[in-house]
């Protein structure tokens, strides 16, 4: 039971990996830079929940809601005005930009008197909930559940349906598609290639959103817990970095190493472990696990 209830955990902290990764694939794919500001929209988007709860007045699912539109909208808007006035200079300049992003959202959020310096908790209504599953009428050997961890692997896998139903079956998720092959071609194409990348965006910053608000009752909410992107880049790596299957699949992973050599392991093992993970896919699979080259095509 306890091996189990130890895959479970590792399995919800690996999904906000993945999510968080999946930021990272859909930008990449879009505009083939690298955002290293997913974590803070990460934040951002939890802070909007708990702002919308607790000075809105909102409801649980309405601050939901509204924080996830909010944040597509910022996305787009980030892109709009910061991203796209330098899309062609030297990929260094975009990955310093964004990490220039990351330390202005942070340092915004501390500006803000009595919540951005503080811990906050989200007040989700599954807040310390658990379920039994098994065991005698005490209870003894009871596979134990924590239903925010389940919350987040449920959520998890709605959005991984629905992020398949948008790519394979709407005309949107076949534009971008062309356009991630050959930007150039698509232009040619008729496809509004500015505008998809800029959608692709919101939608990176709407799926951080959705990370944030499933690991605010975990961990709380707080200016600095958008360093968790630290941990989702090597997923992104791990499962292939153009792959959207593959950044769930590489979160996953290195959520279950994390857990297991947290517990199994010495001390300082679990803080390193998604590193080690990386260093040896480099070697064994430098492309990642769904990193196979394919031609292009539109």
């Amino acid at each position: 039971m306890q091996f189990l209830q130890l895959v479970i955990s590792g399995g919800a902290q690996g999904c906000i990996y993945g999510l968080i990764a999946l930021g990272f694939v859909l930008i990449y794919k879009a505009t083939e830079t690298v955002s290293f500001a997913q974590g803070e929209l990460m934040m951002l988007g939890a802070f909007c929940g708990l702002a919308g709860m607790t000075m809105l007045g909102f409801p649980y699912w309405l601050a939901v809601l509204s924080s996830i539109a909010a944040m597509a909208v910022f996305g787009i808007l980030l892109e709009r005005i910061v991203i796209r006035p330098i899309l062609g200079q030297p990929a260094f300049s975009i990955v310093m930009l964004t990490i220039g992003i990351g330390y202005v959202a942070r340092g915004l959020i501390t500006m803000i008197p009595g919540i951005g310096t503080d811990t906050q908790a989200l007040p989700v209504p599954y807040k310390d909930e658990i379920w039994k599953i098994g065991g005698d009428a005490m209870g003894v050997g009871a596979l134990v559940l924590n239903v925010e961890h389940m919350a987040v692997i449920g959520a998890t896998a709605v959005l991984c349906v629905l992020l398949f139903a948008l790519f394979r079956y709407s005309k949107l998720g076949i534009a971008m598609q062309a356009a991630s092959q050959n930007q150039l071609a698509a232009y040619y194409m008729g496809i509004p290639v500015q505008r998809l990348n800029g959608i692709a965006w919101g939608l990176a910053a709407a799926v951080a959103a959705i990370a944030g608000l499933l690991l605010a009752p975990i961990t709380f909410v707080h200016a600095n817990m958008g360093f968790i992107g630290l941990k989702a880049f090597p997923a992104a790596v791990v499962g292939g970095f153009g792959s959207l299957p593959g950044a769930i699949v590489g979160g996953l992973i290195i959520g279950l190493v994390e857990s297991l050599s947290g517990f199994y392991l010495p001390d300082g093992f679990k803080d390193t472990a998604a590193y080690i993970v990386v260093l040896v896919m480099l070697m064994v699979k430098p492309n990642g696990l769904f990193g196979e080259k394919l031609r292009k095509k539109v």
